[in-house]
């Protein structure tokens, strides 16, 4: 039988090696001198959860599948039948093509176009470019129609430092702002509100024991280099996963077993949080012919 990820795309450097499928340009393994960086799962699996899986041309959810483009209703294919939604856009089940494949670095492609619900073609281009101790991830989006759309583009890593268990973890985040989950409700995110004196302030680090989270963080605050900066700690170890400054929000999920370890947790650099195709927040207004592009990566320190 196939595997549910389709091809199995290896790259190194030195003593780091990342995994990258072809269903989906996910990124399904990534580790340091054997110290494991992302939850891994098998080839043969699909990926739980969405684990490492590239979500374009939204992230997150629209709600009821439903917007408006251009004064026409759009009608998304619902992908969330529980809450009834269309959730994490429209490639991370397509298969990618393979436009260039390095001993360091990797290149897939794929087109958007015709797609229920969605009226603008889209090429969409992810480059994986592995460094001794660093994973940098860069996408493209381009229009390739006549009209111009707004998109947005996040990813669905769960992250470890080796063998230690999440909840030994401390977990660092530069928000200033958070539309924290609700539960059952169909689109499942709160207003947005400060972070000050709240639960949901990582600006000095939480372990994450006893910390529950499917939530969205905004307000982010850049580094000196420009990027945001999410940080995992255990000890002497610390892992970096950063992002470049249009990728504005993060979302941060604690599910309670993912791949056999126990708890996991996600941290997904987006570019707009929930339902931005109705909002507008923070969309990438692409014209005809124009491309955008942004990087993150992940870094073992």
């Amino acid at each position: 039988m196939a595997n549910p990820t389709g091809q199995q795309f290896e790259i190194t450097r030195g003593n780091a090696r990342a995994v990258v499928t072809e269903i989906g340009a996910g990124l399904r393994l990534f580790e340091v001198g054997g110290v494991a960086c992302v939850e891994e799962f098998a080839a043969a699996e699909k990926p739980p959860k969405g684990a490492g899986q590239v979500l374009l041309p939204w992230p997150n959810r629209t709600k009821g599948g439903e917007w408006v483009y251009q004064g026409e209703k759009q009608q998304l294919e619902i992908t969330e039948e529980a809450r009834g939604n269309a959730i994490h856009g429209l490639t991370r089940h397509k298969e990618w093509e393979l436009l260039e494949h390095a001993e360091s670095s990797i290149t897939l492609c794929v087109d958007i176009d015709g797609e229920p619900g969605w009226p603008v073609p889209l090429r969409a281009v992810t480059t994986y470019e592995i460094a001794p101790r660093e994973l940098t991830i860069t996408h493209e989006i381009r229009n390739e129609g006549d009209s111009p759309i707004g998109v947005g583009l996040g990813t669905h890593p769960y992250f470890r430092i080796g063998d230690a268990p999440t909840d030994e973890l401390t977990l660092t985040l530069p928000a200033t702002r958070v539309r924290p989950y609700l539960g059952d409700e169909q689109m499942p995110y709160d207003t947005e509100r400060d972070v000050d004196g709240t639960e949901y302030d990582f600006r000095g680090g939480q372990v994450l024991a006893g910390v529950d989270l499917d939530t969205a963080f905004g307000g982010l605050v850049a580094g000196e280099d420009g990027r945001h900066h999410h940080v995992l700690t255990h000890g002497e170890s610390t892992l970096d996963v950063w992002a470049g400054p249009d990728f504005k929000w993060v979302q941060v999920f604690t599910p309670a077993e993912l791949v056999g370890r126990g708890r996991g947790i996600a941290i997904e650099p987006m570019t707009c949080p929930a339902d931005a195709l109705n909002t507008g927040t923070d969309l990438i207004e692409l014209e005809p012919g124009t491309a955008w592009s942004g990087s993150w990566g992940i870094r073992l320190g």
